[in-house]
């Protein structure tokens, strides 16, 4: 399990009424926030990120960030966001018994392979598949 993933944002400098940055993501609706720097916008915007995916319960997929639209004056930034209390909130192991052929567990037992894991890493991989 990863603890910070890069997230793509849009980033876009002002000059209008003073000197300042604002970010934005199409994956993150309602999204804006803003800083005096790029630094301190992107820092904000990685807080912003990893609360809304408290928010949703799951870390949502990443709209493909080539075929977005940007404006001249628009750059794509990558965000790293830590999923560290997200992990926290939502990374707990629950218990499943799951009935497998007997010939498979033995199989299994006899490989040292972990059943659990195998489940646990096919259900992420259908999550991912269907997301």
């Amino acid at each position: 399990m990863k603890n910070k993933v890069l997230y793509p944002v849009i980033a876009k400098e002002y000059n209008d009424d003073g000197h300042y940055f604002v970010v934005t993501s199409p994956n993150v609706q309602g999204m804006i926030v803003e800083g005096d720097t790029l630094e301190e916008a992107i820092e904000e915007a990685s807080f912003d990120i990893a609360d809304w995916f408290e928010v949703k319960g799951k870390i949502e997929r990443v709209a493909d960030p080539s075929k977005w639209h940007l404006e001249k004056d628009e750059k794509l930034v990558y965000v790293p966001v830590n999923l560290t209390n997200f992990y926290k909130k939502y990374g707990k192991t629950v218990r499943k018994n799951i009935s497998v052929p007997e010939y498979l567990a033995n199989w299994a037992k006899e490989n040292k392979i972990n059943v659990s894991r195998v489940a646990s890493d096919a259900l992420k991989a259908l999550q991912e598949q269907r997301a």
